[in-house]
């Protein structure tokens, strides 16, 4: 789906077997399925554009390999149209994908400890930088370590409060209480203030 996004949902085939003694409001009633189908893909592509780069970085969040989350953000889109076919809830659908993509992470990522549980993950940026750069990326990896050392529930509120979620999608998303959500927010926000403080204070 990450090249062509409507290759992995499968509508329906209508099959026209129509005779002359088929009733005319059978044919009606298939062209009708038909057409709401392709009107459902459309709704469905619609929100891939929209959503997929956010799923994909609060997949990363969770160290997962990119052509796995890649996978995962397919599987999240199929979930969704079959969930629409359905004719189930339509009740805060950006929320109902995180909560899809949060769910099949943690599968991915148990899947994974159990094959390679040493698997080991280092990230550098190796470019030469000028010196106001080089400054700049410092002060921003010395917060990525803060965010990275912060307890995961509160990495994973802060990952969707980035992607625009309000406290209450974060906390379906998550299963949490939403004073939950908000102290881990506060709690992790306070971190990465003092952190940068202490920083622009040594650089004084």
């Amino acid at each position: 789906m990450a090249s062509n996004p409507d290759a992995a949902i499968s509508l329906p085939v209508v099959t026209s077997t129509a005779t002359g003694s088929r009733p005319a409001e059978e044919l009606a009633a298939q062209r009708t399925c038909a057409c709401a189908a392709s009107t459902l893909e459309e709704e469905v592509v619609a929100m891939f554009e929209q959503l997929r780069n956010p799923l994909l970085r609060y997949l990363l969040s969770f160290r997962i390999a990119a052509p796995d989350a890649e996978e995962i953000v397919q599987e999240v889109f199929l979930s969704l149209f079959q969930h629409l076919r359905r004719g189930k809830s339509r009740a805060n659908l950006q929320g109902w994908l995180f909560k899809v993509a949060h769910n099949l992470a943690l599968k991915n990522r148990m899947k994974a400890q159990r094959q390679s549980p040493a698997a080991a993950e280092a990230q550098t940026d190796s470019a030469p930088d000028p010196e106001e750069q080089a400054a700049d990326l410092q002060r921003r990896n010395r917060l990525l370590a803060v965010v990275q050392a912060l307890p995961e529930l509160d990495r994973w509120c802060l990952s969707l409060r980035a992607e625009g979620l309000r406290y209450r999608e974060i906390a379906e998303v998550l299963g949490i209480s939403l004073g939950a959500v908000a102290n881990s927010i506060e709690k992790s926000l306070s971190r990465l203030s003092r952190a940068d403080e202490c920083r622009r204070s040594h650089a004084q």
